[in-house]
């Protein structure tokens, strides 16, 4: 089904009632239903705060975060949600690493657990570099809910892709 891009990896059953939902123009009051608001962290600021408070809980040994922020250009880049970056340099005769998390402006007015997911989704990062079982493991130590909030977010994607904001009283 390509005309749900963000579902690809999906059983066809899951894209069948995905592309019902969109037919039948009834996607967005089903999101609605289960995130009425979107997230209040609209600043990068903010957003470095939520990260670190949801590091601090779970992450407190991993490496450091130096910055988070929004990325106006991160939706470009083979539909990405977000990045996290590992940046070394040497300081006098030592090696420094910063790491940064850039999540995608689509997630500035988005439901607050969805940013979570993908917050989290980047912090495991700092321990798992790929997408195997033990960075799965980790995602749902954070989130305990995180594969549905990964189809979740899906859906708010595809919702965006088809219709605009979710939240019609949002500017992002």
């Amino acid at each position: 089904m390509n005309s749900l891009p963000y579902l690809t990896g999906y059983p066809e059953h899951i894209q069948l009632q995905v592309a019902q939902l969109v037919k039948q123009e009834k996607l967005g009051a089903l999101l609605l239903s289960r995130y009425p608001v979107p997230h209040i962290y609209v600043t990068d600021k903010m957003l470095y705060q939520y990260v670190m408070e949801i590091k601090n809980q779970y992450m407190k040994n991993a490496q450091l975060v130096s910055k988070v922020c929004y990325d106006n250009k991160i939706h470009i880049i083979k539909h990405a949600l977000g990045l996290h970056t590992s940046i070394s340099r040497i300081q006098g005769s030592k090696l420094k690493s910063k790491a940064e998390i850039r999540i995608s402006n689509l997630f500035k007015s988005a439901p607050e657990t969805l940013l979570r997911m993908i917050v989290v989704h980047e912090l495991a990062h700092l321990k798992e570099k790929q997408h195997n079982k033990d960075f799965y493991n980790l995602c749902c130590y954070m989130e305990p809910d995180y594969h549905q909030l990964e189809l979740d977010t899906r859906l708010y994607l595809t919702f965006l892709d088809k219709y605009g904001a979710l939240y019609s009283d949002v500017n992002p």
